[in-house]
């Protein structure tokens, strides 16, 4: 069931709505409590369009009206979207949550609010397509097929070689992605992502997993490149070293300010400029994933959100830059654009806690990583008794340890020592 809740009128706050305050007004889709907190830090008035049961209390004192409806279920959204701006009108619509960019472009198109194109999202969403008019354009050429049966992967492999990779069509959090290295992996792919798609939640799920994406296999390190577009003026902001490990191609850590030579990072970020130009983003943060390969670096996707993660927290760190508060209040005038990138001032990295699946019988360092004056954040979401289940994608990872540092060498080696020191002990579940 839906629920509109006006905060104007709530008891809890005493706020009154932003149509008499006349403050301007941002629609927010989904997110953690930090965006609203920020958008609210920035003088904004909040609506608010989350799932049922992701609202609570941690988001009461910077929402002035809650919409808690299933926002990818856009039939049902739009109209009473519409019929909530007509009562509490705002200015803008964001979501900077993977499963919400599709939704809050929709809401644009529909109130012509100018923020996003819905083009560009969709573009981005699907890899085939991005992949088509890149190649294209000569921009980044991947070659790369779309299929569904194992007689497709072999006429794919037959073509351009093996290894090559396989990953769904539209998802992102690392779900799916496989190196096919040998023939005896190729009649496996279709049985692997009917298991996969039988495993996961609809909701976790940006569609079916009956397709899926093959591309010519691109060696060498990851990259991903954080930018911020001005009207169609792109911004690099910083550069993230990635860190893949275990099965698939699950990211277990990030550093910046990249460590890669300056010559191949400026080859990057034009390469990454003539991208955003050829999927037409013109507002708003772009994340975008850049393998760096012995013929030059190569697109591999890119989204119209901050990369998650925690890479804005480590941008902010490392760049003193807050993509959530521009992409929350740059068009609004609320946060001055940036006209250059960001020199780097420090170093920040981040670690993802992965303990071999099981039952969790004991966690034990946690005292220690907190005092110490590396230590920029800890979490852990696991204690005794939960079952940690095998790492297929990002979500399963079972928490992080940030750290700072002078340089990203520095960061990246207290992140390394710190997470070392928390032990997630767990056993095998008969």
């Amino acid at each position: 069931m839906s629920h509109e809740t006006g905060h104007a009128t709530s008891p809890e706050t005493g706020r009154v709505s932003s149509r008499r305050t006349g403050r301007p007004t941002i629609a927010l889709i989904g997110g953690r409590p930090k965006l609203v907190r920020k958008a609210h830090e920035l003088g904004m008035g909040v609506v608010y369009i989350q799932q049922p049961g992701q609202y609570d209390r941690a988001h009461w004192p910077y929402v002035d009206q809650a919409l808690l409806v299933d926002y990818t279920d856009t039939e049902r959204l739009l109209p009473l979207v519409r019929a909530l701006h007509r009562a509490y009108p705002f200015d803008g619509v964001v979501s900077l949550y993977e499963l919400g960019v599709r939704p809050a472009a929709e809401i644009d198109r529909m109130l012509g609010l100018g923020w996003h194109s819905l083009e560009t999202v969709d573009l981005l969403l699907d890899k085939w397509r991005m992949r088509r008019r890149l190649n294209g354009l000569g921009v980044s050429p991947v070659a790369a097929a779309v299929g569904e049966t194992e007689r497709d992967l072999r006429d794919f492999a037959a073509a351009h070689g093996l290894p090559i990779f396989v990953k769904p069509v539209c998802e992102a959090g690392s779900i799916g992605v496989f190196a096919i290295r040998d023939e005896a992996d190729l009649a496996a792919v279709p049985a692997r992502f009917r298991e996969l798609e039988a495993r996961f939640d609809r909701s976790d799920l940006a569609g079916p997993l009956d397709r899926f994406l093959m591309e010519e296999f691109l060696d060498g390190p990851e990259i991903s490149v954080e930018t911020l577009s001005f009207d169609g003026r792109h911004v690099l902001v910083g550069v993230t070293d990635k860190v893949l490990g275990g099965p698939g191609f699950v990211e277990v850590g990030h550093s910046c300010p990249s460590r890669h030579p300056e010559p191949l990072l400026r080859e990057v970020e034009r390469l990454v400029m003539a991208f955003l130009d050829a999927v037409g983003l013109r507002n708003g943060p772009g994340h975008t994933e850049v393998k760096l390969t012995g013929r030059g670096p190569r697109i591999v996707e890119s989204h119209t959100r901050i990369g998650g993660d925690r890479i804005n927290e480590l941008t902010e760190i490392a760049y003193g830059v807050d993509m959530d508060r521009h992409a929350l209040g740059s068009r609004l005038g609320l946060v001055e654009p940036l006209t250059r990138s960001p020199l780097p001032r420090a170093g920040a990295a981040i670690r993802f806690l992965t303990p071999p699946p099981g039952r969790v019988t004991e966690v034990t360092g946690v005292e220690d990583v907190l005092a110490d004056p590396a230590l920029v954040e800890l979490e852990i979401s696991v204690r005794p008794g939960d079952e940690v289940p095998p790492l297929t994608w990002s979500e399963e990872r079972v928490g992080h340890v940030l750290a700072r540092g002078e340089t990203a060498e520095q960061a990246a080696a207290a992140c390394e020592r710190l997470a070392a020191m928390v032990a997630i002990r767990t056993e095998a579940v008969s």
